[in-house]
């Protein structure tokens, strides 16, 4: 993914909100939101290019995103996929932090990334980039509204600070999947002087700053929304762009298995 959002333990109805676009060139092969047979209790879509995912979530409650850390001049072409990440840590069963012990020692091997992983109890964001205070651990997630796009959680890029206002306004009316898939829609650009420098050229900067994206070759191909109520009911919608901006519906709801 390129956008998260998350509401967490700021609503009453739903103490947790998840909204996300996942951003990917157009030719690459991917099968959307499904409940796989290997391993089973995962439901997420498919990198059929290699195999894992961007968003992926385990009947017991757990479930983990990633985002691409934005450093073309530090991409390892022989780096292992950061998609099997997910599937890994939700198909190993154990609570994120002891999971993360052993995931450590190889975290340095995959190009940069952002990961949020937990539950409605416990929620942790990881990167393997170097970050403002140095840390090999995971950060606890606090209550509040928080983004996520190509750098680090909550750096204030326009998308990021646009989004998450817009998603406070939102929890202030009333939540739901619609209301949601409105904010990730939003197609504004900023302003240039308001563009991080990443490295990719200012061309594709612009082209890469409003919540949806739009080119050619390259764009929004999914969003996700994931609302989990106090009862433990998650309610997981997903809808798939094309570039014709043609979408279609996979809708999933369940309630947490222990």
């Amino acid at each position: 993914m390129c956008l998260i959002l998350l509401g967490y333990k700021v609503s009453r109805q739903y103490p947790l909100i998840f909204a996300a676009n996942r951003d990917e060139f157009f030719l690459r092969p991917t099968q959307p939101m499904h409940a796989w047979k290997s391993p089973p209790f995962l439901i997420a879509g498919k990198d059929l290019k290699q195999g894992g995912t961007w968003f992926g979530v385990h009947r017991n409650g757990t479930f983990a995103a990633l985002t691409n850390f934005r450093d073309p001049g530090a991409v390892q072409q022989d780096a292992p996929s950061r998609g099997e990440i997910i599937v890994d840590f939700l198909e190993s069963g154990q609570p994120p932090l002891i999971y993360f012990k052993k995931f450590k020692e190889k975290a340095r091997a995959y190009n940069g990334f952002n990961l949020i992983f937990g539950d409605l109890k416990n929620l942790f964001w990881y990167s393997n980039k170097e970050k403002p205070i140095k840390s090999t651990e995971p950060e606890t997630i606090e209550p509040g509204i928080h983004g996520l796009s190509n750098k680090f959680l909550d750096t204030p890029w326009p998308k990021v600070a646009s989004g998450k206002k817009a998603l406070e306004q939102q929890i202030a009316s009333t939540i739901t999947p619609e209301s949601l898939f409105s904010i990730l829609k939003d197609r504004t650009f900023p302003d240039d002087t308001l563009l991080p420098d990443t490295g990719v050229g200012l061309e594709w900067e612009r082209i890469l700053s409003p919540l949806f994206i739009q080119s050619p070759t390259y764009g929004t191909r999914s969003s996700t929304v994931m609302l989990i109520n106090q009862q433990g009911k998650i309610t997981l919608v997903e809808r798939t762009w094309n570039p014709e901006d043609s979408l279609k519906f996979t809708d999933c709801q369940f309630s947490i298995t222990p």
